[in-house]
């Protein structure tokens, strides 16, 4: 179960990783299953191929907290969910604000039990994320919303399908519509819709289950409204946020690898971005080869929804710009502030320079290790990956953020040769915070 404890990393750098790493299930897809698992009234939902992350322990203490039965096979990367006596309609605060994901139960509960109050929501600090579209979405569906800024209480009937639209499209924000549109009487159109493949893999799951989605993985989706949905088993996608960071660890170290599970096709613009960086990232059936052909070329990248390129992965390739031969420049253009990294970067000999939304990377060729501290999921894998790079040694502190994000990490990397070492310390106010 989760854990309240803080993570030191400590990564000694100067080897190249070489080898073979399994990637993760995707957290994006897992969080929303995992909420959608408790609109079954009877039966068991197996997942497969689970993140066993903090996020998820989090979203499973989160199912418990109202009735659920959660059980969880970590070896075999299962999770079983028995939904059928759903106790409260209250998602509990000390749960809540650990995790942004915590509102992809909001209607799930509001379907079973007819109300939903749910107490501060929490996450990594990226700026203004606005949750409004959310309860908005909610509200034309026939809902009633009551809000504050620390407490929202919904409620009403029966959801009638209506015309969705998202400002921006947001994969949160998608699937909340799309788990409230399955149960409305009638049809809804979610315009604007997010593309990533988390979201049409959970159009999957929901479409397993019994619901009537068509469109999902494009701007326009269409939702027939159903009376309930059926227990079933799936297989969660894998995380190509964790096969992005992996294989940038790989060419950050110049080393060749191969990442079992990892779809080079789920990537979008990440991949180009990558090759004109001089990575080769070659598939052979169901695994990604990544081999760092030379020197690694300065970049320009700019954030945006998928396809374009992933704002989670920023941090990550600013570790890498780091240590291109040139200047790369990064426009961030989905949260402002996804920068956390730069200064941490600095202290181990990086030339970053924030410019506005732009962060302007002076590639020099040697990182040095140095103490730093992970101030959310994105900007501590960056870490990792320069300390791996670095010469000397790398002490990562409030590593429980990265492991939001990466389940086995230092086991993983170990694997392929790494000099990584995990060591959990006692918990303070400030290193639980999240």
């Amino acid at each position: 179960m989760y854990r309240h404890e803080d993570v030191i990393y400590t990564v000694r750098g100067g080897r190249r990783l070489e080898g073979a790493a399994i990637i993760q299930g995707a957290k994006n897809a897992a969080l929303p299953m995992i909420a959608a698992s408790l609109l079954v009234e009877r039966g068991q939902t197996v997942l497969r191929n689970v993140p066993f992350i903090r996020d998820v322990y989090i979203a499973i203490e989160i199912a418990r907290s109202v009735g659920a039965k959660v059980e969880t096979y970590e070896d075999d990367r299962v999770l079983t969910i028995d939904a059928s006596n759903i106790t409260s309609s209250v998602l509990p605060s000390e749960l809540t604000e650990k995790i942004r994901g915590s509102v992809l139960f909001l209607p799930a509960i509001y379907l079973r039990t007819g109300e939903v109050i749910i107490e501060g929501v929490g996450g990594c600090n990226l700026g203004a994320r606005n949750l409004d579209f959310h309860y908005r979405g909610f509200a034309r569906l026939g809902a009633t919303v009551n809000d504050s800024p620390s407490r929202i209480h919904i409620t009403g009937g029966r959801y009638t399908g209506a015309h969705l639209y998202l400002d921006i499209p947001s994969h949160t924000g998608t699937e909340n519509l799309l788990t409230a549109a399955c149960f409305a009487s009638g049809t809804s159109l979610i315009e604007n819709a997010a593309m990533e493949p988390e979201v049409v893999d959970y159009a999957n799951f929901l479409n397993l289950m019994g619901a009537k989605i068509q469109g999902a993985g494009t701007g326009h989706i269409v939702v027939e409204g159903i009376q309930k949905l059926h227990a079933v088993e799936y297989t969660i996608m894998p995380d190509r946020l964790d096969a992005g960071a992996v294989a940038m660890a790989v060419a950050a170290t110049g080393g060749s690898a191969t990442l079992v599970g990892a779809n080079v096709n789920h990537f979008g613009v990440v991949r180009h971005k990558l090759e004109q960086m001089g990575v080769e990232l070659r598939t052979d059936g169901a695994v990604l080869h990544v081999r760092r052909l030379h020197s690694l070329r300065p970049i320009n990248v700019i954030t945006w929804p998928y396809p374009g390129f992933a704002t989670d992965l920023q941090p990550p390739i600013m570790a890498l710009a780091a240590m291109a031969d040139g200047v790369s420049y990064l426009r961030e253009n989905v949260f402002e502030a996804r920068f956390a990294a730069a200064g941490e970067l600095n202290k181990m000999g990086a030339d970053i320079r924030i410019q506005d939304n732009v962060a302007v990377v002076h590639g020099l060729p040697q990182l040095t290790g140095a103490d730093v501290f992970a101030h959310d999921i994105r900007a501590g894998i960056s870490l990792v990956i320069a300390g791996l790079a670095a010469q000397g040694e790398t002490r990562i502190s409030n590593g429980h953020m990265i492991e939001r994000g990466y389940s086995n990490l230092a086991r993983r990397l170990a694997s392929l040769g790494a000099d990584i070492e995990r060591t959990v310390v006692e918990a303070t106010p400030a290193t639980e915070a999240s």
